[in-house]
């Protein structure tokens, strides 16, 4: 247990509590998401909340000083029905002109929801590998669903509850002041309580949300590894132990809320508490005027409307700055993947790769992924056009390295990659990428029809095309099997197929974007000797004319290859063809007679 909390630790330390002052700018940026709608829906929002707060604050003043002090004071009953026609008339304009709002506020709130969590699902998508090395896929998940989810209210009921209520406050002390100074300054006494109390609150209700969202991304990322590695964990009876740690991740985030919300509520009571004695003051204060005839009773009737008025949207304003306080804990952390740049640039006006004959060179290429161990070193390796090279080396010796160079999924740390004599960092990435397919042995197969898989890397082709791509590698044979043939339906990662059989589908999906470099990363290591052979026989025809990279520990599958090199620790030290490596008596050749004696042995 001990071992697995510190690998925990280790692995969600990217997500830190951002320890920032409220940023005032930040809301702003956020904020500029509904630029797009200030044309249209917030304009007739933004009426329609006028047509509202101007209703709300002639009420009183129809019901307390023109009902009291003028129709019933005069006993002029004709004034009163007019003033209960116009009264009722300006409730029914209320709800309309409400109704309204909400509507396109909730419009304009999906809208913007929608245009971030876009923005920010292609920005990722743009960012390098290095980005994705350093963050788990839950982490990633908690900032595109989570943290954009909770701005809903901010941007749906948040601002123009803000225009309201200020314009609804100042309305309210404006009129309180033209009838009563003397009662409204009594009652304004305790403002200043409730300034101190919410500027004490703000920094720590804030960092509870930002922990809340860190507690959050830790959760789903355990829950995402639980489920991808569950055969794992059976496998090893290891369901109490994981249940054990979800526990303590479980209670963690239920703290975190707990906490947060436990803050968040404690807003409400001293706006309940304020109300309270601003409504003791008016009683108190306004009966004493009445006595002094130095106010009517109709003008206490509106204060009394007022008062209430007054602490609702106050207490609203204590919301909308708790959803401040969230969005600014989730904006951070958005901003945060947002700002984040790609590793890998793309140069403007940078080359297109039109066509490409295969020619792949590295010159004097060095490599780190952590800036301290180096995985390639003083690498200078030529691969002709149309030659097929294959990679060979102990785990860790630099071969994926070479491959992830070639596909510019990194850039070297010093020295220059080239296909057809252009530097890789001055081509533009969708060209160099469109020609340059790479099989994994870890195969991914997306939810879909087994069609729909292999037309991944060229959605554009037809049908007849899949099949002869199929056919190809091998894979036709076992497609046709199932219960619907190419439109058999395959779930996340293809669990109803074997290993095998979604490797021959990635095979058909890299052949089908016909690209002129072809790498195979330990592309064969899960196939059976019959589908090896299937796929050795087609690769013969597939890759001539085609440079190919071959990776592989399994040195059968490469004997043919044009060129073998010899890695170690990043750095070559031999090459040449599998004869030629026989014959020398190297390093190659301990690997072949060790795995041939080890093949011996079963």
């Amino acid at each position: 247990m001990d071992k697995r909390r510190k690998s925990a630790r280790f692995r969600y330390s990217s997500e830190q509590v951002i320890d920032k002052p409220f940023n005032w700018s930040q809301i702003i940026r956020l904020f500029g998401y509904m630029k797009p709608y200030s044309t249209n829906l917030l304009p007739k929002a933004f009426i329609a909340m006028m047509v509202t707060t101007a209703v709300r604050l002639a009420v009183p003043v129809f019901i307390g000083v023109l009902t009291f002090d003028h129709a019933i004071k005069n006993k002029d009953t004709s004034l009163l029905i007019k003033l209960i026609i116009a009264i009722s008339a300006l409730y029914l304009l209320s709800w309309g002109a409400n109704t309204f709002r909400i509507r396109w506020m909730n419009y304009l709130g999906q809208y913007v929801i929608y245009d971030i969590r876009q923005h920010l699902f292609k920005h990722i998508q743009r960012l390098s590998h290095r980005f994705f090395d350093q963050r788990s896929a839950g982490s990633i998940l908690v900032r595109i669903i989570n943290d954009v989810n909770s701005l809903q209210d901010l941007f749906t009921n948040g601002v123009i509850n803000v225009l309201m209520d200020v314009i609804m406050l100042f309305g309210i002390i404006v009129i309180m002041f033209v009838y009563s100074p003397e009662l409204t300054l009594a009652i304004m006494v305790i403002l200043p309580l409730m300034f101190f109390i919410s500027t004490s609150l703000r920094k720590k209700i804030r960092r509870s949300w930002q922990l809340v969202r860190i507690k959050q991304a830790k959760l789903n990322s355990h829950l995402n590894e639980s489920i991808q590695g569950i055969r794992v964990t059976k496998s090893y009876t290891q369901e109490k132990e994981n249940m054990g740690f979800f526990n303590g991740v479980n209670n963690e985030t239920y703290d975190s809320w707990r906490t947060a919300t436990q803050q968040n509520a404690l807003f409400r009571p001293f706006v309940e508490m304020s109300n309270a004695i601003g409504t003791a003051i008016l009683l108190w204060f306004g009966a004493y005027l009445i006595q002094g005839e130095a106010l009517e009773i109709g003008v206490f009737v509106t204060f009394a409307f007022y008062l209430g008025m007054f602490w609702e949207p106050i207490s609203r304003l204590g919301q909308v700055y708790n959803q401040l306080l969230v969005g600014m804990a989730s904006s951070e952390r958005i901003f945060e993947f947002l700002d984040e740049q790609p590793n890998v640039h793309e140069k403007k006006g940078a080359y297109e790769f039109t066509r490409m004959n295969g020619e792949i060179e590295f010159k004097n290429v060095e490599f780190s992924y952590d800036d301290k161990r180096k995985a390639l070193k003083g690498i200078d390796l030529k691969i002709k056009a149309g030659q097929t090279v294959a990679l060979v080396g102990h785990t860790g010796s630099g071969k994926t390295t070479i491959a992830n160079l070639v596909s510019r999924f990194y850039d070297p740390t010093s020295g220059e990659v080239l296909i057809d004599g252009v530097n890789l960092k001055d081509a533009t990435l969708a060209s160099l990428r469109e020609k340059v397919s790479v099989v994994l042995q870890d195969t991914f197969i997306f939810s879909g029809t087994i069609m729909e898989n292999i037309r991944f890397g060229r959605p554009d082709a037809t049908d007849q095309e899949v099949k002869n791509a199929s056919k190809a590698v091998g894979a036709h044979a076992f497609i046709e099997k199932l219960t619907n043939g190419y439109e058999t339906e395959v779930e996340e990662r293809g669990n109803v197929l074997s290993v095998g059989e979604r490797q021959l589908l990635s095979f058909a999906r890299a052949l089908l974007a016909d690209p002129d470099i072809l790498i195979l990363d330990e592309a064969t290591a899960s196939i059976d000797t019959e589908s090896e052979q299937k796929i050795q026989k087609a690769l013969k025809t597939l890759l001539n004319d085609r440079t190919a990279i071959i990776i592989a520990h399994r040195l059968s599958t490469i004997r043919e290859a044009d060129n073998i090199v010899v890695l170690d620790h990043g750095e070559i030290i031999e090459q040449g063809n599998h004869n030629q490596l026989m014959n020398a008596e190297g390093v190659y050749y301990h690997l072949v007679v060790s795995q041939f004696k080890m093949l011996d042995a079963i």
